[in-house]
């Protein structure tokens, strides 16, 4: 992983720059969480919701909801770096930008 520092050259007040930052980091992670998400879907598409410890339809219906938890709690504890990727593109951006 990269350290993702704030660049003197971003905004042009000093504390304006973390808070640019801060709200990169969080739309990377943001994301990085639907990426996720995206890609866990299909792992659960051909599992059966009946039998002993099935949820029957009422875990069909929100296994939307329990896939999106997942890959929010992945972005949570580090994730697979996708945001920091992203994050290091958008200052790269914003700096060629200025």
């Amino acid at each position: 992983m990269t350290d993702l520092t704030v660049s003197s050259a971003l905004p042009t007040t000093a504390a304006a720059a973390p808070q640019v930052t801060a709200r990169m980091r969080e739309t990377a992670k943001q994301f990085e969480a639907s990426f996720l998400s995206q890609m866990l879907k299909p792992m659960f598409e051909g599992l059966k919701t009946d039998g002993i410890g099935g949820g029957g339809e009422a875990e069909g219906q929100w296994r939307s909801f329990m896939i999106d938890a997942m890959a929010q709690q992945t972005v949570k504890a580090g994730g697979i770096g996708l945001a920091d990727q992203v994050v290091a593109q958008m200052l790269k951006m914003q700096e060629q930008g200025q």
